[in-house]
C-alpha cells in the first residue's frame, strides 16, 4: 500500500464526512487508495477504505463526535499503514475562495488567517476545512499542504455574470457570485477535451454537475461564461437538501409569521429544503424515483428538480447563443436515466435527442447519432483534480 513515488493524500473536508484518497505522482497519476469518514457526530461514525486489491479494503466504526476527532483518526491510520515519510504533500478541496484566490496555493499561515476572516461567507464548509489544514499542519509540521479553490474554475466570470444585483456598496465587501464545483468543472472539462476532442472543449458547453449539491456551469471557448450557484452554494437549482433560489421576500415573512431567525432561515434552506424538504421522506433521489408511483410528495421533489435543471439548460443556451456539448456528471448525473431522460424532454428545439436504450445504459454518449447537440456521461473525480492540481504547484512527479 505504501507509494514508491511521491505520495499525495486529497482532504475533501464536508459538514459531517471527509472524503480522502492517495495517489501516487507520476504520469499518470496512480490512485491507491480511497476513502472516507462518515456520520461525523453522529453514533456509528465509520472509516472506510477502498484500496486497489481487496486485502486493502476494509470498514470500521469509529468514535469521531467532531471533525477534531475525525481527522485524529484519520492521520493515525495514514502513520500507521503508510509511515510518517510516505506523503509528499496534501492537498485539500477549500470551499469558498472569497475575491482574492482565484488560484491554487500552498497553504500558509498568512492564508489561514485569511479564511478565518472569510469564513462568515461559508460558515457550513470553511471552519471545518480550516481545522482539518491545522491538524495536518500540527502533525506533519514540513508535510506541504496546498489548497485548491472550488471557486477558481468561475473567478473570471464576466463582470455581468458577477454581480448581484444589490446596493453597490457590497461589492467592496466580497459580495457576488461565486459560483461553485469548480474542481468537478475543471476535471469535466479536460475530460471532454480527452474523449471529445479539443473542437468539442472549446465550443459551447454547459455541466450540470447534479449530486447532493447540484448546479450547472456554461462554458464558451474553454472559459465560464455563468453558473447557477452564486454567493454560497444554496443558490440555483433544488438540491438533495438545500433550496437553490428562493425568494428573498420569504425570510421576512417567515420572521414575522413564525418568528423564524436569521440562523434558522438559513439552517432550513441548507438542511431541511429541497428533495428532503418536499418528499419529506428521503433527500435521495434514488428513494425518491423508487417511490414516486405511490408517493406524490415525492413525484413532485423528483419533478421540480428535472423542471429547474431543464429552465436552467435553457437559460444557459441563450447565454451562450446555441449549444454544442451537454455533460451529465455527480451522483445524480450520472447514475439516474430517468432523472436525464426527463431534464431533455422537450428540448429537441435545441437540438437535444437522447438514445433511449444508451441513457439506459449510462453510456458515454447516450444522444443519437442525428442529435445536433452532443450529451455525454462523464464520470467526475475532484481528488484526482486536486492531486494534479498539487503535483503542478509543487513540481511533484
Amino acid at each position: 500500500m505504501k507509494p514508491t513515488n511521491p505520495g499525495i493524500l486529497t482532504i475533501n473536508g464536508g459538514s459531517s464526512s471527509i472524503k480522502f484518497a492517495l495517489f501516487e505522482a507520476g504520469d499518470p497519476l496512480w490512485r491507491v487508495l480511497s476513502g472516507g469518514i462518515e456520520r461525523i457526530g453522529l453514533p456509528e461514525a465509520r472509516l472506510r477504505v477502498e484500496g486497489v486489491s481487496p486485502a486493502d479494503t476494509f470498514s470500521r466504526l469509529l468514535a469521531a463526535p467532531d471533525h477534531a476527532a475525525a481527522v485524529a483518526a484519520l492521520m493515525d491510520w495514514v502513520e500507521a499503514r503508510l509511515g510518517r515519510d510516505a506523503l509528499a504533500a496534501v492537498g485539500h478541496r477549500v470551499v469558498h475562495g472569497g475575491p482574492n484566490y482565484s488560484q491554487p496555493r500552498r497553504i500558509t499561515a498568512e492564508m489561514v488567517e485569511e479564511l478565518r476572516r472569510l469564513s462568515p461567507f461559508d460558515p457550513e464548509h470553511l471552519p471545518e476545512e480550516i481545522l482539518l489544514t491545522e491538524a495536518f499542519q500540527r502533525r506533519f509540521p514540513d508535510l506541504p499542504q496546498v489548497a485548491c479553490f472550488d471557486t477558481a474554475f468561475h473567478h473570471e466570470l464576466p463582470r455581468v455574470a458577477q454581480l448581484l444585483p444589490i446596493p453597490r456598496r457590497y461589492e467592496a465587501l466580497g459580495l457576488r457570485r461565486y459560483g461553485f464545483h469548480g474542481l468537478s468543472y475543471a476535471f469535466l472539462m479536460e475530460e471532454l477535451a480527452r474523449v471529445g476532442g479539443t473542437e468539442a472543449a472549446q465550443g459551447r458547453v454547459i455541466l450540470a454537475h447534479l449530486g447532493n449539491g447540484a448546479s450547472l456551469a456554461a462554458v464558451r471557448g474553454g472559459k465560464p461564461v455563468d453558473t447557477s450557484m452564486g454567493f454560497t452554494p444554496a443558490a440555483g437549482v433544488p438540491m438533495s437538501t438545500r433550496s437553490g433560489d428562493l425568494d428573498p421576500g420569504l425570510l421576512w415573512y417567515l420572521a414575522r409569521s413564525e418568528n423564524m431567525s436569521a440562523k434558522q432561515f438559513n439552517e432550513m434552506v441548507n438542511f431541511q429544503s429541497g428533495l428532503l424538504g418536499l418528499s419529506e421522506t428521503s433527500s435521495d433521489m434514488r428513494d425518491l424515483l423508487k417511490s414516486e408511483d405511490q408517493d406524490e410528495r415525492a413525484a413532485e421533489a423528483v419533478a421540480l428538480f428535472c423542471y429547474q435543471v431543464k429552465k436552467w439548460i435553457g437559460g444557459f443556451a441563450a447565454a451562450l447563443g446555441g449549444l454544442n456539448t451537454l455533460v451529465f456528471a455527480g451522483g445524480i448525473g450520472e447514475n439516474a436515466p430517468p432523472v436525464r431522460a426527463r431534464i431533455c424532454e422537450g428540448l429537441t428545439f435545441l437540438g437535444i435527442e437522447l438514445d433511449e436504450p444508451q441513457n439506459a445504459a449510462n453510456a458515454g454518449v447516450i444522444s443519437t447519432a442525428t442529435s445536433r447537440v452532443s450529451v455525454r456521461v462523464i464520470h467526475t473525480d475532484e481528488e484526482q483534480m486536486i492531486a494534479k492540481t498539487v503535483c503542478r504547484v509543487l513540481g511533484l512527479g
